[in-house]
């Protein structure tokens, strides 16, 4: 039992300088500061936002009202505006609310982005497409699996690499159904000492379902992308991703970690970079795939991420305030409205309230880094209530 509890400790810690702050007094906003990263910064009132509906919005963070809310971070018209960390506590799976000792959290220290993890993983998928590693989504996985070739069989083979961005792969999978306490969810049994190769373990899943007919959340499907990504570009993410994304991005600080013990790069849930990395991501996409003026993921990918797939819609996320949502190349989709106006958002999301929020009509990102692991969490709450009513009118046209 206690190494089973070890196991799900393991599992859940995968999937999971600033302006000063304090629990108490009004948060004291300064701009940004422009350091050698590539983000140039300004204020709120150069970019039309209203300032004050934000320092709401970081006064009811640093009060508490909000719980763990680790870091907020608001980007618009290619300025980081906003840039505010706050009191909270890392990240410890035998205490109370998996809280840890107590931190200021700050600038340069990097946060597990928990799920938003998989969106990272799809933008390396999709520059492996545009770089010729992988010839077209449209294939079937084990084109690029040729140690486990012998799992497809059944119909099986028809899963294409884009059925497993869009977790509509048809494959048994039983994760938002159990506890991640249980034995009976099927990404904590990827950590027990039965399955020796995690990949194998995803494959031998039935099919439940035709491919691409049906959603069904899997990070295990994001782990095959992983190995998919491997033994198409003979490098494994953690190399890819630092040659192909962050290099380009000048962002220096990233670990990959988390590692099965047959070598297997955890890519659904175990990357870490700063909240100030996230926002350089989220500008990329925004921006149609551009950065600094160079192409580093492709504008049709770009568009592929903020369009949910097929009948990938209505979908609720369990402990998220943010109401239906649709699913697309491994980021969630949601409109929203403001004075009449229909605002798209598509989000790299993960567990305890990691957020990296692209708003195209308003020509925005929204990040959030958090500890919210058991309550619900507040991020899309915030944007609702503080965010979107303080961005002006000066939407992309």
């Amino acid at each position: 039992m206690k190494k089973l509890a070890l196991v799900i400790a393991i599992f859940l810690l995968l999937h999971a300088a600033g302006c000063q702050t304090g629990t108490s007094g009004q948060y004291n906003y300064l701009p940004p500061e422009r350091i050698d990263d590539g983000l140039d910064v300004g204020t709120p009132d150069e970019v039309n936002m209203n300032e004050k509906l934000i320092a709401k919005a970081a006064n009811s963070i640093q009060g508490g009202r909000f719980k763990e809310v680790h870091a907020m971070l608001i980007f618009r018209h290619n300025k980081l505006v906003f840039e505010g960390y706050f009191e909270g506590h890392q990240y410890q799976w035998d205490a109370p609310y998996h809280h840890g000792n107590p931190v200021n959290w700050k600038r340069d220290m990097p946060h597990s982005i928990m799920s938003a993890t998989k969106s990272i993983t799809s933008a390396c998928i999709g520059i492996a497409v545009d770089k010729g590693f992988i010839e077209s989504v449209q294939q079937s996985i084990f084109d690029y699996l040729p140690q486990h070739r012998h799992l497809g069989t059944g119909g099986k083979e028809k899963i294409t690499i884009e059925h497993l961005l869009t977790m509509t792969s048809g494959l048994e999978w039983h994760e938002w159904s159990a506890p991640y306490s249980s034995q009976a969810n099927d990404i904590v049994d990827l950590w027990l000492p039965s399955c020796r190769d995690p990949v194998a373990c995803v494959l031998e899943k039935p099919l439940v379902n035709k491919p691409g007919t049906s959603f069904t959340y899997s990070g295990g499907g994001t782990i095959v992308l992983g190995e998919i990504l491997k033994n198409a570009a003979q490098m494994d993410i953690e190399e890819f991703s630092g040659k192909y994304l962050f290099e380009p991005l000048a962002i220096d600080s990233f670990n990959w970690d988390l590692k099965f013990e047959n070598g297997v790069i955890e890519a659904a849930g175990g990357l870490k970079i700063t909240p100030r990395a996230m926002v350089k991501i989220g500008a990329t996409f925004l921006n149609k795939g551009v950065w600094k003026g160079k192409q580093i993921i492709s504008e049709p990918w770009v568009n592929k991420s903020a369009t949910a797939f097929g009948d990938n819609h209505g979908i609720n996320i369990p402990g998220e305030d943010s109401g239906r949502n649709g699913y697309s190349y491994s980021w969630w989709t949601k409109t929203f409205s403001k004075s009449g106006e229909k605002i798209h958002m598509y989000a790299a999301s993960g567990w305890g309230g990691q957020h990296i929020m692209v708003l195209p009509e308003l020509n925005a990102v929204v990040v959030f880094t958090g500890g919210n692991y058991v309550t619900r969490r507040p991020p899309f709450k915030i944007l609702r209530k503080y965010l979107i009513p303080a961005f002006g009118y000066s939407y992309r046209k």
